[in-house]
């Protein structure tokens, strides 16, 4: 009996070191739980409300069931609201935007990190000072320019302001990476016979892979998610981006459809999704590079 009863109180130890445990993380799983509420609920309220009728949605609590699910408030959405042409017109002027400002971005990085040369300094701090001018500033100057140009019909002021805004932090980011990196290994490269482009293709580019899908994909929302630069430089209809082209299926008398509405942004949505969950691996190795000096 007495054997038994020593051993009672060793046995309970580790039991109310799990109940400790257990209560410590209490307050974390309450918070996650919820921010998970919080960010979750207008995502459901939108997806429901996407097969909902008008009458349904204006009379019924936001979070209940359709009566009847209306997959036509996507087609409705895809042929009248023209989201269709509307995603192709994304893709056409995000992707040269995103591609042009990662790899000047890169190219700037190096240069003003790696390479060595006077004023490199003066000219990081010019380029940080693109970071402080709002770009709603620059929009009417932009727009009489590209006017006397020539140009405002067609997708190139939308490229042309979508690289020259997302330069400067993506410079500024490619030379924080930059310098996370051992300078011996650009100077065992020196030493192997490559010049500064030689350099910059073989060992740097490759290097950057991690970095140049993060700064990409913040890039990509952000060009793509843009309304006010879009509305601006957009001269026709059938050149609408898709942020522009959701405001079509509201009317000049201010009436909203609002099934077609949500199943218009539910596939706006859709595609971030798809494009955050394949590239989510390389997007945190990423960040977690440029804070790390080598």
């Amino acid at each position: 009996m007495t054997a038994i009863a020593k051993e009672l109180p060793v046995r309970r130890r580790p039991l109310r070191r799990s109940i400790r445990r257990y209560a410590r993380r209490l307050p974390i799983w309450i918070g996650v739980s919820i921010l998970l509420v919080v960010v979750l609920y207008p995502q459901v309220w939108m997806v429901l409300g996407s097969f909902k009728s008008q009458s349904e949605f204006l009379s019924n609590p936001a979070l209940s069931l359709p009566t009847q699910w209306r997959f036509d408030n996507y087609i409705t959405a895809l042929t009248t609201g023209n989201i269709g042409l509307n995603y192709l017109n994304s893709l056409i002027v995000t992707v040269p935007s995103v591609i042009l400002i990662v790899f000047i971005g890169v190219a700037a990085g190096y240069a003003l990190e790696i390479m060595v040369w006077r004023g490199r300094g003066g000219v990081l701090l010019y380029v940080l000072a693109g970071i402080m001018v709002p770009g709603q500033m620059i929009l009417v100057p932009l727009f009489i320019a590209y006017f006397k140009i020539g140009i405002t019909d067609s997708y190139l002021p939308l490229i042309l302001t979508y690289t020259v805004m997302g330069l400067p932090l993506t410079t500024f980011l490619m030379a924080t990476y930059f310098r996370s990196v051992p300078r011996e290994v650009f100077e065992a490269a020196t030493v192997d016979g490559c010049g500064p482009l030689r350099s910059f293709w073989v060992v740097g580019l490759p290097m950057m892979k991690n970095a140049i899908f993060t700064i990409g994909t913040v890039q990509f929302f952000s060009v793509w998610n843009d309304l006010l630069i879009a509305l601006t430089f957009t001269t026709r209809p059938a050149m609408a981006t898709i942020q522009v082209g959701l405001l079509s299926l509201g009317d000049e008398y201010g009436s909203t459809q609002y099934g077609p509405l949500f199943a218009a942004v539910s596939l706006n949505i859709l595609v971030l999704m798809v494009v955050f969950i394949v590239l989510n691996k390389r997007i945190m190795a990423g960040m977690a590079a440029g804070s790390v000096k080598g």
